[in-house]
């Protein structure tokens, strides 16, 4: 049985950006704060605690003093920063640059649509860490879109300004947008309406999904491997089940089943921008041991 691990999954760069920083300080000082999950890979998140790193939320890093705080990749919102400087705490901010440039493009949006009286719209993940750093940017005064149920929350008539979650899918981006478009010209009743979409979907995300269809329909069976609480994986794995029925979720070995390798002579192993590439390789391993 041939088992390929595919070279374009794993952590994209903003990830290895903050492990990197998380690693960094670790080795000097042997203990860390993190707000939030560094990455939404439990297998992961465990490797970095047992040398040092200790995940709080956003009620724990409130009541630090005088203490260093690592900002994930997600990013933050204004208040996270407010906080931080009125408790002493000193920041290791390892926000990915590609979510920090979407903050800056959203407050200004923000501000330009707020003065023709108009709307922004960010379609994302509700209560996602990056979501919230993206909604701050607004006063939390952005209207966050997942699904076409939550476009009732928008007023048609007035202009609208749409950025995206760097994460999501650019066909859900695209479809969200046509349907905006679609009723205001209806609410409206006039082709010219004030609507501007931004495509800030990070293209080492966009562009997995093209590989990962090319990389499922070369296998027999694919072990799609990402943490539970990861939108990315979810959306990727989805990718891969669409084009090979025989696409497995896993987190880690322990739910590998015998019977999906029976009589079968080639595995893929993939997985989402949080999956480490240590784990691929782990997985592969046990695939064999089986």
């Amino acid at each position: 049985m041939e088992i390929e691990i595919d070279s374009n999954s794993g952590f994209c760069f903003g990830v290895v950006y903050a492990i990197q920083k998380a690693e960094n300080e670790l080795a000097k000082s042997g203990k860390l704060f993190c707000l939030g999950d560094i990455v939404h890979n439990s297998v992961e998140v465990k490797r970095l605690q047992d040398i040092g790193l200790t995940t709080i939320d956003k009620e724990e890093f409130k009541n630090k003093k005088n203490t260093k705080v690592l900002i994930r990749a997600h990013g933050e919102p204004p208040e996270t920063y407010k906080i931080a400087l009125e408790n002493n705490i000193e920041l290791i901010d390892a926000s990915c640059p590609v979510v920090l440039k979407l903050q800056n493009k959203i407050k200004t949006g923000f501000d330009s649509i707020s003065e023709a009286e108009g709307q922004l719209i960010i379609y994302g993940k509700k209560g996602h860490a990056e979501v919230i750093g993206l909604l701050g940017q607004t006063k939390k005064q952005g209207i966050v879109v997942s699904e076409f149920s939550d476009l009732d929350k928008i007023d048609y008539t007035k202009p609208i300004n749409i950025f995206s979650q760097t994460t999501k899918s650019r066909k859900g981006y695209d479809e969200i947008v046509e349907e905006i478009k679609k009723r205001m010209h209806e609410a409206q009743g006039s082709a010219d309406i004030n609507f501007i979409s931004n495509n800030t979907i990070c293209s080492q995300v966009s562009h997995r999904d093209i590989h990962l269809r090319k990389f499922a329909d070369k296998h027999d069976v694919i072990v799609f491997v990402s943490g539970k609480k990861s939108s990315n994986g979810k959306a990727l794995y989805q990718v891969c089940k669409n084009k090979n029925e025989n696409s497995y979720f896993v987190s880690d070995s322990n739910e590998l089943v015998k019977g999906w390798f029976n009589n079968v002579k080639s595995v893929g192993i993939c997985g989402a921008t949080s999956t480490p590439g240590w784990l691929m390789s782990k997985i592969k391993k046990d695939i064999i041991n089986l």
